[in-house]
């Protein structure tokens, strides 16, 4: 199956395993690689020296492209990036902050990089900064989706460039796939799909969690880490979401996380005098919830924790290899072009004849 994500990034699928905080490790990014997607390995709840690891073992588990994901405004991010440029990572995913100085270095040893956006403003200018694909992430996604659905979005932002795209928020389905590509994608992310799977570092509780709820059990809110994001439904989730941002439990977090992490609460101080008291409430806020993010997705632990999810969660009926997950999704999106073909027969349609970027696309990978 051929689009512009697998010839650009040289995979086998169109399917994206996407930089999930504490999810997306070394064993769930080579299996995606091997199964013949693209995974990128989440760096930002990391050290320096656990950031090297991590890669070299994605690399000493797979010979496949793989990248990282970075959100450029966390405290650290910039130290996890030039690990992963001196190891010259083929795939870089960025988020939160200017591109252009990252792509002229991965450029320089041949690699690619990846804008994640929620709007057209913000792909615009990644394309400036030169990026070579957009990671576009719809409302219904999860963790920092967007307020606009994948369905409006991702043919919104393609009609103000021609960039590659990958959907994300909503995807976990080959009929998800199918209707991505038809609205403007070339590939699709599936976070909350991936999580569900038997490589994912997630616990036992909460992937059992995932294939019970429905979709409409989670909550978007901005009150978790200061940006609008969605979470699953729990007594725990309801209870934080339900309290509005407040500085001074920001900086109590901050505490706890810093405390937690082994990091020196002195460099919160300078953060202050460097971006101003606001953005710095805002980052150790979003810095601060990893720990809750860490307790329901590692330990299991919904009491306290935070689980961020998608609303896709709803279609997750089991926990499979991510080698029969891929295969299944490529069977899907066989029946779904299928169906689509059948369809057109009986509406005296000729599918051959379809116009636009459906026609070429269809015709690809049918």
């Amino acid at each position: 199956m051929k689009t512009r994500i697998t010839e650009m990034f040289n995979i086998q699928y169109p399917l994206v395993c996407p930089g999930m905080t504490y999810v997306a490790d070394a064993k769930l990014v080579a299996a995606t690689a091997n199964a013949g997607g693209l995974g990128i390995l989440a760096i930002g709840h990391l050290n320096p020296e656990q950031t090297l690891a991590e890669i070299r073992k994605v690399r000493s588990l797979t010979s496949k492209p793989f990248g990282i994901g970075c959100a450029l405004i966390m405290p650290g991010a910039r130290e996890n990036l030039e690990v992963a440029l001196n190891e010259k990572v083929p795939v870089i995913n960025f988020s939160l902050g200017s591109g252009a100085d990252v792509c002229k270095r991965v450029h320089e040893y041949g690699g690619k990089v990846i804008a994640t956006v929620v709007n057209a403003k913000h792909a615009l200018k990644a394309e400036q900064a030169g990026v070579d694909a957009l990671l576009v992430t719809g409302h219904e996604a999860a963790a920092h989706g967007g307020s606009v659905t994948s369905l409006v979005l991702v043919p919104a932002i393609r009609q103000v460039t021609k960039l590659p795209i990958i959907a994300a928020g909503g995807f976990g389905t080959g009929g998800g796939v199918v209707a991505a590509l038809a609205l403007g994608a070339d590939g699709v992310a599936m976070g909350t799909r991936w999580a569900a799977s038997k490589e994912s570092p997630v616990h036992a509780n909460t992937k059992e969690l995932i294939v019970k709820k429905e979709v409409e059990e989670t909550i978007y809110s901005k009150n978790f880490d200061s940006i609008p994001c969605r979470v699953m439904t729990t007594p725990n989730s309801k209870r934080i979401m339900a309290k509005k941002f407040n500085p001074i439990r920001a900086m109590w977090r901050a505490y706890l996380a810093a405390r937690e992490m082994n990091k020196p609460l002195l460099g919160i101080v300078k953060d202050v005098f460097k971006m101003g008291l606001e953005q710095t409430l805002t980052v150790t806020f979003y810095g601060a919830a990893v720990l809750q993010i860490k307790k329901a997705t590692i330990d299991g632990n919904h009491a306290q924790g935070v689980q961020l999810i998608g609303q896709v969660q709803g279609l997750v009926q089991d926990v499979p290899t991510v080698e029969e997950l891929t295969q299944r999704v490529m069977r899907e999106v066989e029946q779904a072009l299928a169906d689509i073909n059948q369809l057109a027969g009986h509406s005296g349609i000729d599918h051959t004849a379809v116009s636009g970027a459906v026609s070429e696309k269809l015709s690809r990978i049918a």
